[in-house]
């Protein structure tokens, strides 16, 4: 049997730290959080591996190397409020519980909703809550945020989720074009302007819905 304590110091040391994840507050939260909780039983044995994994359709736990690096240029503070979209079966969430104040969990479909509950608790992880929405939206009424974290590869980030960010919050996403990507933090500056900056190459597939418009061609 798969030792995952053993598995989860090696991921630390060999897939996260050594890309340069320094904070140590956020080093100690990926250390506590057991990543194979968060993934189908069939694929526990994967849930330290170096790569995305398929947890359900359209959903994927990103690999430890992007979520470390990406968490922690949104620079969390432990009185923000944190949406996190696309939460999967909470792993994300799970994470950032230990560098925030609350966060506010959006999965699309009530079974997703009902199983991150579920592994959250399990956790006794009492300050984050799971809620069902359309990912596109957010959740305005629970807003403005410090930081949103978008939990998978888009193409192009939604005015609704930039009109959710506090000035001076924080935005990080991995932007996909075609096969390539990068990770971006986005900042909300005074008047609304957002500033972005590229963090690092990264890839994940991309979520339903967070496609960019086709254009037409007459």
């Amino acid at each position: 049997m798969m030792d995952f304590e053993v598995a989860r110091r090696n991921m630390l040391e060999g897939q996260v730290r050594t890309n340069d994840v320094t904070d140590v507050a956020l080093q100690r939260a990926i250390a506590h959080i057991p990543r194979e909780k968060f993934v189908p039983n069939a694929k526990q044995s994967l849930a330290y591996a170096e790569d995305n994994i398929e947890i359900e359709t359209d959903r994927y736990l990103m690999q430890p190397r992007t979520i470390g690096k990406l968490l922690q240029a949104l620079e969390i503070d432990r009185d923000d409020l944190v949406l996190d979209v696309a939460c999967g079966l909470g792993y994300s969430s799970a994470v950032i519980s230990r560098l925030a104040n609350v966060v506010i969990a959006i999965e699309d479909n009530e079974k997703t909703v009902k199983a991150a509950t579920s592994k959250l608790a399990s956790l006794e992880i009492d300050n984050v809550a799971v809620v069902e929405g359309n990912l596109i939206e957010g959740v305005a009424n629970e807003g403005p945020f410090d930081v949103i974290f978008i939990n998978g590869g888009i193409e192009v980030v939604p005015e609704s989720l930039f009109a959710q960010l506090k000035e001076g919050g924080r935005l990080g996403a991995v932007i996909m074009e075609g096969e390539c990507g990068h990770a971006f933090v986005f900042e909300k500056l005074r008047g609304g302007k957002i500033s972005k900056r590229m963090i690092f190459d990264a890839q994940i597939p991309v979520l339903r819905g967070f496609e960019r418009p086709q254009s037409f061609i007459f």
